[in-house]
């Protein structure tokens, strides 16, 4: 809203200084600035209201059977509502809306979210232990990868009139002048990054401050990442593909750090509140959706090194779990519980601890997936 109002005093008044919105990096700050007010304004609104309304992290009886997080039931979920609306609606008010990375981000984050929140409201409010069932939960998760894909696809002058050039393209890590195409498997890839990366960041929720201080710092990662590709001077100077438009996106990624931090606030320990479903499939989507956009799907792995690491844990300990019992005729595991944090949390480490270490490895990992553009 802000940036048309801008260009519409430039246009019929040009009053002096109107010209520093047209800047990606003033609307990416302003943004980011905007995205903390919000939140620390909606923070605690949303939790008295969420505490009024009895909406309050189920027992997790697999957790107290162990001993662990025996105190955090009835603590207020949906906290991702503060996130999300802290991160579309700065958006909204300092993006080029018209913009097509930026209508395809929100509706990614937005629509994920949703999806999130079904599954928050049928465990809560309706007493449904597991909440949205899997497969119904899969069915939208795939309905937007879908969509997302085939927009890509088969309208890639939505973006830019070079865009078909790089539409089913990837760059790969480390290797210079290597671009993977991913040819007619394309839009199957895009399904299966953002349900892998919807559900990595969901695993990745299970203490106080862990999944939004990781997405925080994995997308001030990508707010680099999506600036440097969307302007032809620095992506030349890397030799990375130039994405015309895809600058934009940065606003979008600097709200997303704002909101992040602003929720953080609230959910650091003693949390105060969770974000929930709601929160972790819609902030997941987005970071899958940011590395499709800017064309970085291999960079997932690194840069998102904590999810993948929460995910490849899960998977390990239920397949070993599986074939012991088939070989042997009993259960053995690879770690004391999955997912990978509470392996640590059982092994006698506070979570704070584990959460600090876990953002310790995030920022390490950032460093490591910028560093891909010039060490190649």
């Amino acid at each position: 809203m802000f940036y048309y109002l801008a260009l519409w005093l430039k246009t019929t008044f040009d009053p002096p200084g109107i010209g520093i919105f047209q800047y990606i990096t003033f609307r990416a700050a302003a943004a980011a600035i905007t995205a903390l007010i919000f939140s620390f304004v909606l923070g605690p609104l949303i939790i008295r209201k969420l505490k009024k309304m009895q909406i309050g992290e189920q027992a997790k009886t697999e957790l107290q059977n162990i001993g662990l997080h025996v105190n955090k039931a009835g603590t207020p979920t949906m906290g991702g509502l503060i996130v999300l609306t802290s991160l579309i609606l700065p958006t909204l008010l300092w993006a080029n809306v018209a913009n097509a990375y930026i209508i395809l981000i929100v509706i990614t984050t937005t629509w994920l979210g949703a999806v999130g929140f079904l599954d928050d409201y049928l465990k809560i409010k309706k007493k449904m232990p597991k909440g949205l069932i899997g497969r119904y939960k899969l069915v939208g998760q795939v309905s937007i990868g879908l969509i997302l894909g085939s927009t890509i696809y088969f309208f890639p002058q939505f973006f830019s009139n070079d865009f078909h050039l790089y539409k089913t393209l990837t760059t790969v890590p480390f290797l210079k002048n290597v671009s993977f195409d991913f040819g007619i498997f394309y839009i199957p890839a895009v399904i299966f990054i953002l349900t892998a990366t919807s559900n990595a960041v969901n695993l990745t929720d299970g203490l106080d401050g862990l999944a939004i201080g990781t997405v925080g710092i994995t997308s001030l990662a990508f707010a680099l990442i999506a600036y440097v590709s969307g302007n032809a001077v620095f992506s030349s100077y890397l030799n990375i593909m130039h994405l015309q438009g895809s600058g934009e996106l940065t606003i979008f990624v600097a709200a997303l750090v704002g909101a992040a931090l602003g929720f953080l606030w609230f959910n650091s320990y003693p949390a105060q509140i969770f974000m929930g479903d709601t929160g972790s499939l819609g902030l997941g989507g987005a970071i899958g959706c940011l590395a499709i956009l800017i064309k970085k799907e291999f960079l997932l792995p690194i840069l998102g090194g904590v999810f993948f690491a929460e995910t490849l844990s899960v998977i390990l300990q239920v397949s070993y779990y599986k074939y012991t019992k088939k070989k042997y005729g009993e259960c053995r595991r690879i770690f004391k519980v999955a997912p990978l944090h509470h392996h640590f949390e059982k092994s006698g480490i506070h979570e704070s601890k584990i959460v600090t270490r876990f953002y310790i490895v995030a920022v390490m990992l950032a460093i490591i997936a910028i560093a891909t553009f010039k060490v190649r």
